[in-house]
């Protein structure tokens, strides 16, 4: 029995714009309509894909499997026609992007802002997670994520764009001479970002794993940094966190007086292992409007230092 592949394009659509009313105004059709095209791929198939309820749907693991499998396919059908029409016209289509909480916020706005005056057919949604790892989420095209180790094993195919070194910082007055060694952190209260989740530092070609304690966990970098300032322990951060206050400080001594971070570095034998910046995506065949934007976010990533 062969299952008609707009039927499978209306099915990937649905998943992708994660309601009804969205994938039918997307494919300019009646919702009713697009109902009765669910229903009867569900017959022809004999098995339900999507559970539906008046605020939400989710998948069944019959969808999730249909979705897997019939998303590159219809994507490598979207691609040919959008590199065919964008001989003649600019990329477009709608953009979705996932971020993490304060991940260079103002920088992103202005790329963002640059390439929509570049590429103004292309319609941009960008929404922020606080995990650590967000969940495979289909409706996204795009996923930045900042890591130390490698990526656990799922549907996203990630790609590392560049990398940021850390740092353990300590209150101006703290005494340097306390702490010589990764290991002295233990004796010491330190500011988490997620809980019971070790500090690792490169070690040779090894990694150790040192298990601070301290009683505030914070997963915002600045927040961490601030509570630092205030004298509530150590901390790690990636050092662009740092040089971007001192750049902010500048501007803030012209206007206010002396605001610079009341942190220093500690000098440590061993080094915190580097974060990773990579991005996530759903299919090594990527459409037109997405690679656009993947090669001006590489081309411009310069102005993230």
């Amino acid at each position: 029995m062969l299952t008609n592949l707009d039927d499978l394009y209306l099915f990937v659509i649905l998943v992708e714009e994660g309601s009804f009313t969205l994938a039918a105004q997307k494919m300019t059709m009646p919702k009713s309509t697009l109902s009765r095209r669910l229903a009867q791929l569900e017959h022809k198939l004999g098995s339900e894909l999507l559970i539906r309820t008046t605020r939400n749907q989710e998948l069944t693991e019959s969808g999730r499997l249909l979705y897997g499998a019939a998303k590159e396919h219809v994507e490598a059908l979207s691609k040919i026609e959008e590199e065919v029409g964008s001989i003649i016209h600019q990329p477009q289509g709608r953009l979705n992007i996932l971020l993490p909480l304060e991940f260079f916020n103002r920088i992103i706005s202005t790329l963002i802002t640059d390439f929509i005056t570049l590429y103004p057919k292309i319609h941009i949604s960008c929404q922020h997670y606080s995990d650590e790892i967000p969940d495979f989420n289909p409706q996204f095209d795009l996923c930045f994520v900042l890591h130390e180790q490698l990526l656990p094993t799922s549907n996203w195919i990630s790609k590392t764009l560049l990398s940021f070194s850390q740092s353990i910082y300590a209150p101006k007055n703290f005494d340097s001479n306390m702490i010589n060694l990764a290991e002295d952190l233990t004796a010491h209260n330190c500011i988490l970002a997620q809980p019971s989740q070790p500090w690792l530092f490169r070690d040779n070609d090894k990694v150790q794993a040192i298990y601070v304690k301290g009683q505030v966990t914070l997963s915002s970098p600045e927040m961490r940094q601030q509570a630092a300032e205030q004298g509530l322990g150590l901390c790690k951060l990636p050092d662009y966190v740092l040089q971007q206050g001192i750049k902010l400080s500048d501007k803030q001594i012209k206007n206010h007086g002396n605001n610079q971070s009341q942190l220093k570095r500690i000098c440590l034998d061993k080094q915190p292992i580097a974060q990773q910046l990579s991005v996530l995506y759903q299919s090594r065949k990527i459409p037109v409007k997405t690679r656009t934007f993947l090669d001006y976010f590489q081309s411009n990533i310069g102005k993230l230092l």
